[in-house]
């Protein structure tokens, strides 16, 4: 694959005129980097030519490889059907992207699965049955389950999901004491997947959510007889600023975070905040505090550094609690499953491909070698699934699994993705180009790769069967494939629902 990006602050790159010098000086540190700008046609069979820094470039993530082995064994595998059979699921985020995709994926690969309880935040039962109808049974995500149930479809998924009136940030996660009682025997495993993800989201919501949500589902989970397992989903990011190599270890206040960190001491700032904030000023500033709190401790965002205290919470608080924590980087579209494209909302990488699209902006400040660590989200649920069948057993262990594609050798790198949507045309709007480029660039300059030796050890272990109906192995992915003939199509499927 043809890296086709051009540098505009190298020696005898372009003129600077004094907006662009202006919009420069105010990175500091970043003056040895440069814009990735798409070229024109006419040049693009000449740097395709002479990619000279592909071959250095690429020894680098060599480094994160397994010695060669068998993808998957001859043996029975992690044993992932066998564990579904019949199990009952709590799964809060139900109705968000990720917590669709997977509960589909459950819903498909064993239709012999217990029961799904879904948290869903509604007014009451009514509410939330509606819900789940209108968002999840009649979605076209679950078209596949559609037609393979026929007229029985919606029995079928009535049966299986089962909606639970309640909230995250919630003490006892907002359950009725008689609902709480009757589920909590029933449960085998809970899945963690609600969360604001809003970068610079108000200090005192994110905490609320991100940060003492898993411990409220994980005081709730202890009551669970049954429980087997304990999933929660953060973000590869959740370790702050940091540069080399990031492996899958837990989070712990005093060991890899800080111990200047004092999360009750965090809510009663947000607390005295919101208590002396009124009127307009309220939200802008409450943002405003969440951003600085967390790059006081090293985090690039309020999003990231709450799922760390999230993170911690849970290490703290589990006991002998069997947990397993998934990491994974940005999740986009869907690769293969249950089709090509699916997308709900506008995703991380989405707004830059869209501001091409429109004309807002013709360049991204970053460095282009920088690697884009997306993942698509059928991946991720693959091996999420793999996890749980594999860490069910009962043992009393925390397991971190970093889902990510920059630790193979088949990357895909910041000046591939720009040259990849470059046919959208368009002039720059220097304003939006500027709130763009402040809000990307911990991920355009990004100088760290993602250890995922557990999760390749998990990909080992499955069996030739499991394999093929789990597939998340990202160093098979067609990265021109997957930017240019799944994603650009499903994102504007997307877009256009709002136009």
């Amino acid at each position: 694959m043809a890296i086709t990006t051009n540098v505009l602050a190298t020696r005898n790159a372009v003129k600077l005129d004094a907006v662009t010098v202006s919009f420069i000086s105010s990175f500091p540190g970043k003056l040895n980097h440069f814009l990735a700008r798409r070229l024109p046609q006419s040049m693009t069979r000449r740097v395709q030519k002479s990619c000279c820094y592909r071959e250095t470039s690429l020894k680098a993530v060599t480094l994160f490889e397994m010695p060669e082995t068998e993808t998957s064994s001859v043996s029975d595998g992690v044993g992932i059907l066998h564990f579904s059979k019949g199990k009952n699921y709590l799964v809060t985020g139900a109705n968000g992207f990720l917590g669709k995709v997977l509960i589909e994926k459950l819903l498909r690969a064993s239709p012999e699965i217990g029961k799904i309880f879904l948290l869903i935040k509604s007014e009451d039962q009514e509410s939330a049955n509606r819900r789940l109808y209108d968002e999840i049974i009649t979605s076209d995500l679950f078209k596949l389950l559609k037609k393979i149930h026929g007229s029985s479809y919606e029995a079928f998924m009535k049966s299986k999901l089962i909606p639970v009136t309640g909230d995250i940030g919630e003490d006892n996660l907002g359950i009725e004491s008689v609902t709480a009682a009757k589920i909590s025997g029933e449960i085998d495993v809970i899945i963690s997947c609600a969360g604001r993800t809003t970068f610079d989201d108000r200090y005192d919501f994110a905490l609320n959510v991100n940060a003492l949500g898993p411990g409220r589902l994980l005081r709730f989970g202890k009551g669970c007889k049954n429980l087997k397992l304990f999933l929660h989903f953060s973000t590869a990011y959740v370790t702050g600023k940091k540069e080399g190599t990031i492996l899958e270890t837990p989070l712990c206040i005093g060991e890899n975070i800080t111990s200047d960190l004092n999360i009750e001491s965090e809510l009663k700032l947000a607390s005295e905040a919101v208590r002396k904030l009124h009127g307009n000023e309220e939200i802008k500033k409450l943002k405003e505090l969440g951003m600085k709190r967390a790059q006081h401790y090293g985090w690039e965002n309020t999003y990231t550094f709450t799922k760390a205290m999230g993170e911690s919470v849970i290490h703290n608080q589990r006991g002998d609690l069997p947990v397993v924590i998934i990491r994974p980087s940005v999740i986009e579209s869907s690769y293969k499953e249950p089709f090509p494209g699916w997308l709900q909302g506008i995703r991380m990488s989405d707004p830059i491909i869209l501001a091409y699209g429109k004309g807002q902006m013709s360049d991204l400040w970053g460095d282009y070698k920088s690697l884009m660590d997306i993942i698509p989200v059928d991946m991720v649920v693959n091996a999420t699934i793999a996890a749980m069948g594999k860490h069910s057993r009962g043992v009393s262990e925390l397991k971190v699994y970093n889902v990510t594609s920059s630790s193979h050798a088949n990357p895909l790198r910041l000046g591939e993705f720009t040259y990849r949507i470059e046919h959208m045309k368009g002039k720059r709007r220097l304003n939006y180009f500027v709130s763009l480029a402040r809000t990307y660039e911990p991920y355009t300059f990004f100088r760290a790769r993602f250890d995922d030796t557990n999760t390749k050890r998990l990909i080992q272990e499955l069996s030739v069967e499991e394999a093929k109906m789990f597939e998340f192995d990202i160093s098979g992915i067609d990265w021109v494939h997957y930017i240019v003939n799944v994603h650009l199509p499903g994102l504007k499927r997307e877009h256009f629902k709002y136009y």
